[in-house]
């Protein structure tokens, strides 16, 4: 699948989705092909349609914003990599809950390039590690075009995770590839694989239109 990369660095997260916006028009529209935007986030807590006020404890200054994304609270931060695939969805592709189930194969595909075996847990969105996530999903979808996309903790300082109930889950643990390795991550090297692996889990070829 033709596949176009946009690496916003370190961004703003209005920024980064008034970005994305621009870019699912685009794409909708037929004038842009498929785009993955990657990025990490300045410190910033998010809460998505189904979820509560209630589950932000604490915000230590940290700007909170009301999403247009499916899923609860989460937190992002320097250190954590952040895929915003915007695809086209055509045909027997329009299958949000199958994008979904591709988003977190395409988590475990990179996880497991460092040697980490990740597993999905049934009823629990997201990408998780010996019972703690790693990886956090939740998108949007308009005209069939997806947004926003998942969050995977590489060098994440984890602090900001204590400030949230994240995802709404009760005790949920949380975890980075930092904490699993027991070292720090070249992120440059970190997005490269991600990116390998949007192009690499064989679903993508059946969830989004080619082109």
């Amino acid at each position: 699948m033709e596949m176009r990369y946009l690496d916003l660095g370190l961004s703003d997260y209005k920024e980064a989705y008034r970005v994305q916006r621009e870019v699912a028009d685009r794409v909708a529209s037929g004038i842009s092909e498929n785009t993955l935007i990657i990025t990490e986030h300045k410190s910033v807590i998010t809460i998505g349609r189904t979820g509560s006020e209630k589950h932000v404890f604490k915000t230590e200054g940290i700007e909170v914003l009301n999403i247009d994304r499916g899923g609860d609270v989460t937190y992002h931060c320097p250190g954590q990599l952040v895929a915003y695939p915007i695809f086209r969805l055509e045909n027997e592709a329009k299958d949000i809950h199958n994008f979904l189930r591709f988003l977190e194969e395409v988590g475990v595909n990179f996880l497991s390039k460092y040697g980490v075996h990740p597993e999905t847990i049934p009823g629990l969105r997201g990408i998780w590690v010996k019972g703690a996530k790693i990886g956090s999903i939740g998108i949007g979808v308009k005209k069939w075009v997806t947004y926003h996309g998942m969050a995977i903790n590489i060098n994440t300082d984890l602090t900001g995770f204590s400030f949230i109930k994240p995802c709404g889950i009760e005790g949920v643990k949380i975890t980075s590839l930092e904490v699993l390795l027991k070292k720090r991550l070249d992120i440059e090297d970190a997005k490269r694989k991600l990116r390998e692996s949007f192009e690499e889990v064989p679903l993508l070829a059946e969830a989004v239109c080619k082109g």
